[in-house]
């Protein structure tokens, strides 16, 4: 299975406030965001982290951050990544980090980034794009079916599967597709009586 999560900020005790996290302490949100995690992520799943796991945190956090979590790990960097350049992160605990992927899944393409953006990759075809950065429950994207928040804070502390992503967003697109396409056999029938008559 494909996951994807975004925003846990490990080690950043105010975004408990912030956020209005429903976490005690530091302690309790590290273990709620770990637990939820390999409640639903296997050993041999791959977890797509859209930035920010670990803020304002040294390598050693990092890293022991990421032994306790499932899973084969990809990393989209945030803008609060400042582990990444400690000498003592262990890199091979991703598989890769880049700023942007594009992942194809099924008959469609998953666009990744970090921030939300208007426009992705294939934006006019069977395409969605997935992003973190914003907290807010509030906050709505203008294409909010074909663009998912899959920060933590939006979906209740648990990565999100590509099943569900995908469920979400296409669900509407097929049934548009096969609407279309009876159209489109209607207006040739209706061609076809025209020219006979």
């Amino acid at each position: 299975m494909i996951y994807f999560s975004s925003d846990p900020h490990f080690y950043h005790g105010n975004i408990i406030r912030m956020c209005e996290r429903p976490f005690e302490d530091l302690a309790d949100m590290h273990t709620a965001l770990i637990t939820n995690w390999n409640a639903v992520v296997g050993k041999l799943d791959e977890v797509y982290i859209l930035g920010d796991l670990v803020y304002k945190g040294k390598g050693s956090q990092a890293n022991e951050i990421l032994r306790k979590l499932k899973g084969k790990k990809y990393l989209i960097r945030g803008n609060h990544e400042k582990y990444l350049n400690d000498k003592e992160f262990d890199s091979s605990a991703f598989e890769w980090i880049k700023d942007y992927h594009v992942l194809c899944y099924k008959d469609s393409r998953f666009v990744l980034f970090h921030y939300p953006i208007l426009e992705w990759e294939h934006y006019h075809r069977k395409s969605v794009h997935l992003f973190g950065h914003v907290h807010s429950q509030k906050y709505r994207h203008p294409e909010e079916d074909r663009a998912i928040n899959v920060g933590v804070d939006n979906n209740c502390f648990f990565p999100v599967s590509a099943e569900t992503i995908y469920s979400r967003a296409f669900a509407n697109f097929n049934l548009l597709n096969s609407e279309y396409e009876k159209i489109n056999d209607r207006q040739e029938i209706n061609n076809l009586l025209e020219t006979e008559i």
